[in-house]
């Protein structure tokens, strides 16, 4: 333990909640630190050690709650579940990381999670996806001026995801793992086999990304790019954004009415999930311009439709006008932000028929389509909806070119499982 390794140093330990916090992390420490080292101090939530370190038992229910430590001077900071914060509240703790010279010790954090929960989005992408899967180190290099030197400075920071599973617990016991394995296919590949593509309160479960079958299309959503032919309609989808990401896919839509989104204008940070770049709706009227420009040459035109907050003129000139002052390559009607009517149809176009093809695909170079639609989680509060605190950007525009054209209800279809056979094993273990 880093406390009590160096002296006069301070923990921080953190779950979302206080109930979580005193039943996982503060009953774990009382029953393993003996009294001989350090006492809790129960009024304070408190581990005092006799070298003068501390741990510090904290929970954030919510944003408010990151400027109660906006004094603190952190050493070690650990963050349990950490799906169940948002980025917000973890870039400001991160942000406390600290230490005085005189301790001699270099800060770091660590963090456990399961799969799941409303941050599961951004920690997939900066843990998970940023470490291919735990297969690399990232080092970020940061440079500064140090004004008192005088001279240029950097600072390397590292990310390392390390895979666990409950397989590798050697405190679980075998009645746990069994009760795993009898779960919904959904809880049993997060929390037996950590899977991060499968989680228990997805929004859009059947959405499938299966590189086996890329060419052929069948019960796959995401396939490989093709020639578009020059007579099938185009479309753009547009949701605007400032602080958060704005989104434009660009659709063709075929004679049996299959929608292809095709490519896609995402104005995300990158490598921060759900932070926008900051465009103007001038700037991203510049960058439709820019992005469409091969299908203009081509004598292609496309029909837009948008959110339809675009089109409000109730604060003054509305973003659709100042992105046509710059930008009339294509004009915008209004989208139908009818939310459940809208997710409806979303998993209308999401079913497979018998032959396991779908009415809506997406080319594998769609990699934001790819990555935010199977994070999305339902809202606590409305258990139909999507939780709007999640990168719901692409799932809006996707959500009103869809509500343009609505799909009948139909019967939807899953891949019939492979039976197993255990002649054709026997050959494959010789």
């Amino acid at each position: 333990m880093r406390c009590l390794s160096y002296a006069r140093t301070t923990a921080y330990m953190f779950r979302r909640t206080y109930p979580e916090l005193e039943q996982t992390l503060i009953a774990t420490a009382r029953r393993l630190i003996p009294k001989e080292i350090g006492t809790y101090r129960s009024s304070e939530h408190i581990y005092q050690f006799i070298n003068g370190s501390r741990i510090y038992f904290c929970h954030m229910n919510d944003e408010s709650d990151r400027l109660k430590y906006l004094g603190a001077e952190i050493q070690w900071l650990y963050m349990d579940e950490l799906t169940s914060f948002t980025e917000s509240m973890y870039d400001f703790i991160k942000s406390r990381l600290r230490a005085p010279e005189y301790l001699g010790v270099t800060p770091v954090i660590r963090c456990a999670s399961n799969p799941g929960g409303p941050g599961h989005g951004w920690v997939k992408n900066r843990f998970v996806d940023a470490t291919d899967i735990g297969r690399k180190i990232v080092r970020n290099e940061m440079k500064f001026w140090n004004e008192v030197e005088g001279k240029e400075e950097k600072m390397v920071f590292t990310t390392q995801y390390i895979p666990a599973t409950v397989l590798d617990n050697p405190h679980i016991t075998p009645e746990y793992k069994f009760e795993l394995l009898c779960k919904p296919a959904k809880i049993r590949d997060a929390y037996l086999y950590g899977k991060w593509d499968a989680f228990e309160g997805q929004a859009f479960p059947e959405f499938t990304n299966d590189p086996e079958h890329y060419q052929d299309r069948l019960w796959t959503h995401v396939i490989a790019p093709f020639e578009i032919p020059y007579n099938w309609p185009r479309y753009i989808s547009f949701d605007h954004g400032f602080s958060k990401p704005f989104s434009c896919g660009a659709w063709a839509v075929a004679p049996d009415k299959t929608v292809y989104r095709y490519k896609e204008l995402y104005g995300c940070k990158p490598g921060e999930a759900n932070k926008g770049v900051m465009y103007t709706p001038s700037q991203i009227g510049y960058k439709m311009a820019e992005w469409l420009d091969p299908e203009f040459r081509d004598g292609i035109r496309f029909h837009g439709i948008a959110d339809p907050a675009i089109f409000d003129k109730s604060r003054g000139e509305s973003v659709e006008e100042m992105i046509r002052k710059v930008f009339r390559g294509v004009i915008f009607s209004k989208g139908d932000n009818t939310r459940y009517a809208g997710k409806m149809n979303f998993h209308e176009y999401l079913k497979f028929d018998k032959e396991g093809r779908s009415k809506l695909y997406v080319f594998n170079n769609c990699k934001d389509f790819i990555r935010t639609i199977p994070t999305l989680v339902y809202d606590d509060h409305d258990c139909e909806d999507i939780d709007t605190d999640g990168e719901d950007h692409i799932y809006d525009e996707t959500r009103y070119f869809l509500e343009d054209r609505p799909l009948a209800p139909r019967i939807g279809y899953e891949k019939p499982k492979k039976k197993w056979d255990p002649l054709e094993e026997r050959q494959k273990r010789k």
